[in-house]
């Protein structure tokens, strides 16, 4: 289905008509696009969603002139008056960065690590605008205050690895600013990132539109970022337009299946979901009691003494046979690092971990042996957690050949292909290395793997953050599932709360390094205690238009203090509204309030 006709008229920025991109392949000719056609007004954000492979950065790239020279691509797309394909890369260039910018999906491959901030941000200037020296990096601050980078004058002299993810954003859009553009693309801005720093970039891009005009093309696969952001909707399929109208219409009237099956799979952080299978009413699983984790860094200096790091700062919690733990946070607040003391992966500095009445955290990893195939992980990157080199039989066999040598090959593959349907794949897949698979097959792959024991435990780290809503929802309902059958104790971790929400019984809330609000699902959403609880849950962007921008939530400001320098009192009064004086002097003590246990000395009602 192709898209309505282009809008024509004084307001339109860029038009879009018959857009196609094709590559040959080894199968013959593959259409990345195929006909697409949109517009977009001066000052109207346009949003492009879709899964993985639909074309969307597809589309894009080639109005930028950045597709690679096996592209074929034809069609048209005028911007203002001049038609950008076939365009020769000289007029090209003065377009780009220039009339046309880009935010890319992710700041640190798209900065130049060997230049500093400065001169990365003075070169765009002195191309386009011929400012150099002092009037360039005066620009340069100024156009860094604008995106709110504290202390800016300073971050010109920084490189690129000294600073948080969010910054590096902030820096992408400040550079793609500077010389005020007409048209933003940005392609998937904010997926790295926390929800919290996910919700200050969206509201800065808001704000700068408003300020400088601009119009953006937002691309992203999250529905929730769209019914915020933009005015209109184009739903890609498979390189192809197959839904496009108001973001109102799209939302509250799709016509095309494929978009009501992508609203249909967001999960919705104000939506418990599906009803879990309940824990068992047993004998705790697992109990970790003051489980700390500390690193020595180097000091300030090349003579000075190596400083302590605490990167995890005494957790407790039990789980049940049967229950899921979700476990929620900032990257860097420690959810890792606390998950990979508990499988004993890295070893913990103080505290215990209890498996099933022994305690493990003391154990030699000759000792520990005999516990592995009762704990079991999966990872956040799917292909990187496979070997390369081995097929899918080799990959789920090699745990056999550990703990069970004495099994023949014949029963080894047996298991494996049993375990493979449990997953949703076939036994013909069998044979296949990694590379030939999805990245939501990979994850399936991963989950069999650590299933091949039926462990006791398996720990989740941020297993669907990298896939797509529609693999994302049926990885989650394959947990559910598999917890039904085989009485899995899960601990959950993922910054997306909406999908937590869905998968956990309980849930902890982290903040640097420490467990600050620990109680079940439905209260931790419907009545946080702990300010960062609550600021975490109204940052998620919920895919309903009305509610999203009727919202006055406030947002959470301020990065995440360093664990080697954590401030004095509560680690969240450097970013909380409600502080006073006794919270930047005392630590609060995890209490309970209502059916919460929580770490503030004023929990909110």
């Amino acid at each position: 289905m192709s898209s309505p006709a282009a809008k024509v008229g004084s307001d339109v920025l860029l038009t879009v008509a018959d857009l196609r991109v094709a590559y040959p392949s080894e199968a013959g000719r593959f259409d990345a696009v195929k006909g697409l056609n949109f517009s977009i007004n001066r000052a109207e954000t346009l949003g492009i969603v879709g899964e993985s492979g639909s074309g969307k950065t597809q589309s894009v790239l080639a109005l930028m002139g950045l597709l690679p020279d096996t592209a074929a691509l034809s069609g048209s797309a005028v911007f203002g008056e001049t038609e950008l394909v076939g365009l020769p890369l000289k007029q090209l260039n003065e377009i780009r960065g220039k009339r046309i910018a880009m935010i890319f999906q992710d700041p640190m491959t798209a900065l130049n690590p060997h230049l500093t901030i400065g001169d990365q941000m003075s070169l765009v200037l002195k191309t386009h605008l011929g400012l150099s020296g002092t009037a360039a990096r005066d620009k340069c601050v100024a156009m860094l205050d604008a995106v709110k980078i504290p202390e800016a004058r300073k971050r010109l002299d920084q490189y690129p690895h000294e600073l948080s993810g969010g910054m590096r954003q902030r820096v992408m859009i400040a550079t793609a600013l500077l010389c005020e553009p007409e048209l933003l693309i940005a392609d998937e801005p904010t997926t790295a990132l926390d929800v919290t720093v996910q919700a200050q970039i969206l509201q800065l891009i808001r704000e700068l539109q408003t300020e400088f005009q601009t119009s953006v093309l937002l691309i992203t696969h999250d529905m929730g970022v769209v019914a915020g952001n933009c005015d209109r909707v184009l739903v890609m399929q498979s390189g192809e337009c197959v839904e496009y109208g108001d973001a109102a219409q799209v939302f509250y009237e799709p016509q095309h299946e494929y978009t009501r099956a992508l609203l249909k799979a967001v999960p919705r952080v104000d939506d418990p979901g599906t009803d879990l299978p309940a824990p068992e009413a047993a004998m705790a699983r697992l109990e970790v009691s003051g489980l700390e984790v500390e690193y020595k860094v180097a000091g300030d200096s090349w003579l000075a003494a190596p400083k302590p790091l605490k990167a995890l700062r005494g957790a407790d919690f039990k789980l049940a046979p049967g229950e899921t733990l979700g476990v929620v946070g900032e990257s860097g607040c420690g959810k890792s690092t606390m998950a990979r003391a508990v499988l004993r992966l890295l070893d913990p500095s103080a505290g215990s971990v209890v498996l099933m009445g022994n305690e493990i955290g003391s154990l030699s990893e000759h000792e520990l042996k005999p516990y592995r195939k009762d704990m079991q992980v999966v990872f956040q990157d799917p292909l990187a957690s496979l070997n390369p080199r081995m097929t899918v039989a080799e990959i789920l066999t090699e745990p056999l050949k550990t703990f069970s040598p004495s099994l023949g090959k014949e029963e080894m593959n047996t298991r494996a292909q049993t375990m493979l349907k449990k997953v949703g794949l076939e036994a013909l897949h069998m044979n296949r290395y990694p590379h030939e698979f999805s990245g939501g097959q990979c994850q399936r792959i991963g989950i069999a793997r650590a299933l091949m024991f039926e462990p006791k435990l398996m720990i989740c780290d941020e297993p669907v953050s990298a896939l797509d809503v529609s693999v994302q929802a049926r990885i989650v309902n394959l947990l559910i599932e598999l917890q039904r059958e085989l009485g899995l104790s899960l601990v959950f971790i993922a910054h997306d709360l909406a999908v937590v929400r869905q998968m956990s019984h309980r849930v902890a809330v982290m903040y640097l390094g420490k467990i600050v609000e620990l109680t079940d699902r439905d209260s931790v959403y419907e009545h946080p205690r702990h300010p960062y609880t609550k600021a975490l849950i109204d940052a998620v962007p919920v895919p309903d238009p009305e509610i999203q921008r009727n919202s006055s939530r406030p947002l959470l400001t301020g990065d995440l203090p360093s664990p080697s320098n954590p401030p004095e009192g509560c680690a969240f009064n450097t970013r909380c509204t409600y502080a006073t004086a006794k919270c930047r002097q005392e630590k609060p003590e995890m209490s309970e309030a209502g059916d919460s246990s929580v770490a503030c000395h004023f929990p909110l009602p």
